[in-house]
């Protein structure tokens, strides 16, 4: 298994490489690598028995590949096999899949890592070959859009990278449980550049125009998986440390908090994806030890979201209600907001009870208000007109029926779930927050100031996060 594992590792980043040598097999190659990472976090999620493996002992490299990680690497692999379907029938040159092969392997290697010199060399590499998809079109905005997210990205591994000196400074290792018994700065700041990288809390407000702006497949990769290579390794010392995790549980409220007041709000359909993507990330955040089912079942469905988001005639809500869209898009996008509003028979539901049941007393109001939240902004996907019949290519099916079977299937890991109580509470939930979108949220029009997600704001909420984390620590 170690021999394998290590070949699995390797593997995307020759295929990059492969792929520029024989661009005509540039999708084969990159499809064919997804779905090994498929089988493999199968593998790992039905192993009970974790696999750690020592590399480089003297610059302590370590890895553990278990359920945990079984759940990401499934997401991973689910997520980029349908983005790479997506864009079979696209003009995309082997350079596009040579980067996102790469991003890929630098994700897996992130969801595996346990320590942190290994996990900065992993979170650097999804940094860069992040900027090159974003600037693929080449565009002066796409350009743009690309730096900022690199430069808010080196700034957050930058304030990670010290933290990580001060472990070892302390430990001679650089293992994640060196992290008990450092100074409190090495934790303020390593916890720092995993917000930033992770995007929450007000340090994920860097999220809405980086999404929102992306082309397509590149905002359903950054929404389904990137960002979650930031929230693993907070979800993994969490689950290693008790003394973290109710720091991990605090910031897991106060996102899914944020992003769900802000994406109820929201007018333009990618920046409510990328919205409740900061929300939702609060709830992988908010019970760690199910935090894994969360980003499965949440990826699945971001995905979804963004690739149909990516074909409608608008991306204004204002437009879209006056306009029907197709039918079975419409479909497809109510499916995917079902579940993540948590309506039984998709995975959705048994990933939101299962959160709901491991949160701890003083969680349950504000988690509880996220989800109410949750059911009200995508009503706005759930109640838009249908019926036009126009045209959509076809490599678009194969991707959302990938993502949507994959729902379906994902209930088989929480089947418990499924008692009349729970039935009861999330339909009355959903119903309700309908009944709210129809008579209040659909009636007013608010448009906050986007100032916030200036580049100046962005890099002054970095340093509020430092002292709020300063003082986290030391409380």
């Amino acid at each position: 298994m170690t021999t394998l594992t290590l070949v699995w590792i390797g593997l995307p980043f020759f295929l990059g490489f492969i792929i520029y040598l024989l661009p005509r097999l540039d999708k084969v190659l990159a499809l064919g690598m997804a779905i090994i990472s498929i089988g493999y976090g199968l593998q790992a999620l039905l192993n009970p028995s974790p696999l750690n493996l020592q590399l480089l002992d003297n610059f302590g490299v370590s890895l553990i590949i278990d359920q945990l990680s079984g759940y990401f690497i499934l997401t991973n692999g689910l997520v980029t096999t349908a983005v790479i379907l997506y864009c079979w029938h696209t003009n995309k040159t082997s350079f596009f899949y040579t980067q996102a092969t790469i991003l890929h392997g630098s994700v897996n290697a992130a969801f595996i890592c346990a320590d942190f010199i290994s996990l900065y060399v992993a979170l650097e590499v999804i940094g860069i070959a992040t900027f090159l998809l974003i600037a693929y079109p080449r565009s002066d905005r796409s350009i743009w859009v690309g730096l900022r997210y690199l430069f808010v990205s080196n700034v957050a591994m930058l304030f990670y990278l010290v933290g990580a000196v001060l472990v070892y400074q302390t430990h001679h290792s650089f293992a994640f449980d060196g992290l008990q018994g450092v100074p409190p700065e090495a934790i303020a700041l390593i916890f720092l550049g995993l917000l930033i990288k992770g995007g929450i809390f007000i340090s994920g407000l860097w999220l809405p125009l980086t999404h929102s702006e992306a082309e397509t497949p590149v905002s359903a990769l950054m929404s389904g998986v990137v960002v979650k290579a930031g929230v693993f390794p907070l979800v993994r010392l969490a689950l290693m440390i008790d003394e973290l995790d109710p720091i991990v549980r605090i910031f897991g409220v106060g996102t899914a908090l944020l992003g769900a007041f802000l994406a109820i709000w929201e007018q333009d359909t990618k920046r409510m994806l990328a919205l409740s993507t900061i929300s939702q990330l609060g709830f992988i955040l908010a019970a760690p030890i199910v935090g894994g089912f969360y980003a499965l079942t949440h990826g699945l469905v971001k995905s979804t979201l963004f690739l149909t988001a990516g074909v409608l005639p608008s991306r204004n809500f204002s437009e879209l209600r006056t306009n029907p869209i197709n039918t079975w898009l419409w479909l497809v996008l109510a499916i995917a907001s079902f579940s993540i509003s948590g309506f039984p028979l998709l995975s959705g539901f048994g990933s939101k009870v299962l959160t709901l049941e491991n949160l701890l007393p003083w969680q349950d109001i504000p988690i509880n208000l996220a989800a109410f939240g949750t059911t009200i902004y995508f009503a706005k996907f759930i109640f838009l007109p249908f019926g036009a019949e126009d045209k959509v290519r076809f490599s678009f099916w194969p991707s959302v029926i990938l993502l949507l079977g994959g729902l379906l299937a994902a209930n088989v890991f929480y089947d418990q779930a499924y008692t009349l109580s729970n039935v009861i509470k999330s339909v009355a939930t959903i119903g309700l927050g309908w009944l709210t979108y129809g008579l209040i949220i659909k009636r007013i029009s608010i448009q906050f100031p986007r100032e916030l997600e200036k580049f100046d704001h962005l890099i002054g909420f970095m340093s509020l996060m430092l002292i709020m984390l300063f003082w986290m620590v030391l409380s």
